[in-house]
């Protein structure tokens, strides 16, 4: 019997600061391309990281040398405005008993005003079937993950038409499904750039509407986020038990900036966790190595249509297979995408900001002038709040605000960048560990 999710918008979303992008390209994703695309992946019968790397029809190396062709089309299409890389590794793991090539199909869109600011949407082409190592049967893949691929895709054929402060990098990843390879090898190749990484948008099943019990929600998509920074140390850890700052890592406050970017379409649901219970995707790897991540995913799972052989069981099917999609939804998920990349792109990266207000009737707050920041605005929220509730400062030049007669005990703060045409990033929160760069876990 199916059974239709009421919305849950005012439980579950929080209130988040945002700006929407000067002009949205949503309008130009396409619902057919994102059917052709998904068709398409699920014709190479199996997509395992252990499959075949030379047929040229099946398996993960025809599916990968696809996707770098369909980055390479559109790069032709915007005069050449994308540069494709294809970082690579040998991996060899639980999941892969014997040393395997693995590959990263990588498109770099570069910014024209701060090239090194850099915001990664990422999909894995990578799937399976029921058993972990079959890398011969069918594994059709069509949600997990072909929805996040064809997500970047698209994405990357209406973002590449647009020029944009900071860059974009859209990522076809390999290896999720033996052990979260390709997003070790993505982050680990972001390092070794030099990027400064503002935010990692994983694309995980993002592609059905309908839950293996009925279920059907197709007016939310799941966004996770973890509390305190996976590359938080020892003393950081500390430094948050003294001042707080458990529930305002970079990546959550992403989140919260994302949740404000939802509309009556389609509404985000924050969910407050790393990832689902027990299990994990491609932005824990960049959340290890200090990079703000999230991971979208479908408001409700169908767990018979994922990691599944294909079969019909006492009339009920199995299987990752197209017939399950909501490909209207997915039009929809990759529109919010695509909204959140457009406005990354063009915001000044988040300010590090710290507090001073111990033992004393005001609070000063300061943070760090940031490149392409015309002003800053400050925000304030309850320590018991979910969101960023109000703005107790706007368009400030300078570096520094002291609001008298504040008690900092009782609140957070957080500072976000404004650039000259009115784009504003996320909030940085002037708490250990709340700066959106590597390395900054143990920084007020």
């Amino acid at each position: 019997m199916q059974r239709t999710l009421v919305s849950l918008s005012a439980l579950f979303l929080a209130l988040p600061a945002c700006a929407q992008p000067a002009s949205e390209p949503t309008q130009a994703v396409s619902e057919a391309r994102l059917r052709l695309d998904i068709d398409k992946l699920v014709a190479f019968g199996t997509r395992h990281t252990l499959s075949s790397q030379d047929d040229p029809k099946r398996g993960i190396g025809a599916a990968r040398r696809w996707a770098e062709a369909e980055f390479r089309k559109t790069g032709a299409e915007c005069g050449g405005c994308l540069e494709i890389v294809l970082p690579e590794t040998v991996v060899q793991g639980n999941r892969v008993p014997t040393p395997t090539r693995l590959v990263d199909v990588v498109a770099i869109q570069r910014g024209a005003e701060r090239p090194n600011e850099v915001v990664i949407v990422q999909g894995h082409i990578d799937s399976r079937n029921s058993e972990a190592l079959d890398a011969k049967g069918d594994a059709p893949g069509a949600n997990d993950d072909g929805s996040g691929t064809a997500l970047v895709l698209e994405a990357a054929r209406v973002l590449s038409k647009q020029k944009f402060a900071g860059t974009i990098v859209y990522a076809v990843l390999s290896g999720e499904e033996q052990g979260l390879y390709g997003g070790k090898l993505l982050a680990d190749y972001a390092l070794k750039q030099g990027w400064t990484v503002k935010a990692v948008l994983n694309n995980d099943i993002v592609g059905n509407s309908r839950g293996s019990d009925g279920l059907v929600d197709d007016a939310h998509v799941r966004v996770f986020s973890e509390g305190p920074r996976a590359d938080a140390s020892e003393g950081a850890r500390d430094a948050q038990r003294a001042i707080g700052g458990e529930n305002d890592s970079p990546s959550r406050n992403l989140s919260r900036w994302i949740a404000g970017l939802g509309d009556a379409g389609l509404a985000v649901r924050q969910v407050w966790r790393a990832d689902r219970m027990g299990r994990g995707g491609d932005h824990l790897p960049f959340q290890e190595a200090g990079y703000p991540a999230v991971r979208f995913t479908v408001a409700v799972e169908n767990y018979e249509r994922q990691h599944q052989n294909v079969r019909t069981e006492a009339g009920r099917p199995f299987g990752d297979t197209v017939e399950a999609m909501d490909f209207a939804y997915l039009a929809k998920v990759t529109r919010l995408n695509v909204r959140a990349l457009a406005a990354l792109a063009g915001a000044p990266l988040p300010p590090t900001a710290k507090v001073t207000a111990a033992v004393q009737t005001f609070t000063d707050v300061d943070w760090a002038a940031v490149p392409g920041a015309a002003r800053y605005n400050v925000w304030q929220r309850r320590t018991d709040a979910p969101g960023w509730e109000r703005k107790v400062a706007e368009g400030v030049t300078g570096t520094h605000l002291r609001l008298e007669g504040v008690r900092g005990d009782d609140w957070f703060f957080g500072v976000s960048a404004v650039a000259p045409d009115g784009a504003e990033g996320p909030v940085a929160s002037a708490v250990p560990g709340g700066a959106f760069a590597p390395g900054s876990a143990g920084k007020p």
